[in-house]
């Protein structure tokens, strides 16, 4: 049994007051994010609009979660390279001088640059709303955040990203299964 059917058996023997929570928790893992845990609701027998709502929610609350992090992580090691070159230029010596020479290594990198192609090309914007098509938003904010990007910026387009791609998947399967039945 996958991760997906696990959830829509949790769905399915939960009180109906408890369903939001489990639709919101798997909302809240990458790959099946708000879209995939609304279609789990709704499957389940939940409303779609409540089913919705809980995936948008768990979604949205773990990758505000994982900029806030990412976004402090790049503040400090921003902060500790800057003191560390300060410490250079006053004439002392740092290990940390050299954190930044370290090589990645090549798909990493890869990785990065692939980023950093579609970030120039599309922006926050673009990235936010197309980003899904690809990666799960958790690694699109994540690596938005860690890019330097504001928070703000990060969340608000990500947000818009969120409800707008559960908002369509939610239609389609609603309208999928009203078809059905």
């Amino acid at each position: 049994m996958n991760l997906i059917e696990s959830f829509q058996n949790l769905v399915a023997q939960v009180p109906e007051l408890v369903q939001p929570l489990i639709v919101a928790l798997a909302g809240a893992v990458p790959f099946i994010e708000g879209e995939g845990a609304a279609t789990i609701g709704i499957i389940g027998g939940m409303n779609p609009v409540v089913a919705a709502i809980a995936g948008i929610v768990g979604n949205f609350v773990c990758v505000a979660v994982l900029v806030l992090l990412s976004s402090g992580a790049r503040k400090a090691i921003v902060t500790r390279r800057h003191r560390s070159r300060e410490l250079v230029t006053a004439g002392g010596t740092s290990s940390l001088a050299d954190d930044g020479a370290a090589e990645e290594s090549g798909r990493k990198a890869a990785r990065r640059e692939k980023f950093q192609r579609a970030f120039e090309r599309y922006g926050v914007p673009g990235v936010s709303l197309l980003g899904p098509l690809l990666l799960p938003t958790h690694f699109t904010a994540t690596m938005l955040a860690a890019s330097g990007v504001s928070k703000a910026r990060v969340l608000i387009w990500q947000a818009v990203a969120i409800i707008g791609w559960t908002t369509v998947i939610t239609v389609i399967i609603s309208g999928a299964v009203y078809a059905i039945h």
